[in-house]
């Protein structure tokens, strides 16, 4: 018996160290980067669209929770919010990255991109922490405007879309 008490102690030693031991983070592959890019933005349509923050703000990293409330969330992105801005349609296409995702010296995993939406453009910062085994928000600066305020994206024999004439939606928390 004392042999197989020192073999589970040994073993829970072991998982110990290997649960206490930080794994270097990694960018996700393309997949799983999609859907962690796709499924913040939608978190962030739903709470603009319902004017509710409370699941948006559950999903956000500890120190953003910290910083930013539900109520403050919600007037920083008081513009989406009062223009019933919907970004729902970035579900059916694929982000185009402006460089390289890339996790920085401190751990945090870093996103710039847009989708090549038209007659608007949703352009997109984000950086996430791993926290609990998983990328939570640190970071977001989602802006939505006129395709003609930004390089162009076109695929081949895409004649360009005419431009749409309203001010950018602009929600920014850093």
């Amino acid at each position: 018996m004392p042999t197989i008490a020192r073999w589970i102690s040994r073993g829970a030693g072991v998982f110990a160290l290997l649960v206490a031991t930080p794994v270097a983070a990694q960018v996700p592959a393309a997949k799983p980067l999609e859907a962690l890019v796709k499924g913040s933005l939608m978190s962030l349509n739903d709470a603009n669209l319902t004017g509710d923050y409370r699941v948006f703000h559950a999903r956000l990293s500890a120190p953003f929770r910290a910083q930013f409330t539900p109520d403050r969330l919600k007037a920083a992105f008081k513009e989406f919010n009062d223009k019933n801005v919907d970004i729902d349609i970035v579900c059916a296409l694929t982000p185009i990255y402006d460089q390289p995702p890339f996790v920085d010296p401190a751990g945090k995993l870093v996103i710039r991109g847009h989708f090549p939406t038209e007659p608007t453009r949703v352009v997109f910062q984000m950086d996430f922490v791993n926290s609990e085994e998983e990328w939570k928000l640190l970071r977001i600066d989602v802006t939505v405007g006129p395709s003609a305020d930004y390089p162009p994206h076109k695929t081949p024999n895409e004649a360009p879309a005419p431009a749409a004439k309203k001010p950018p939606a602009k929600g920014h928390k850093t």
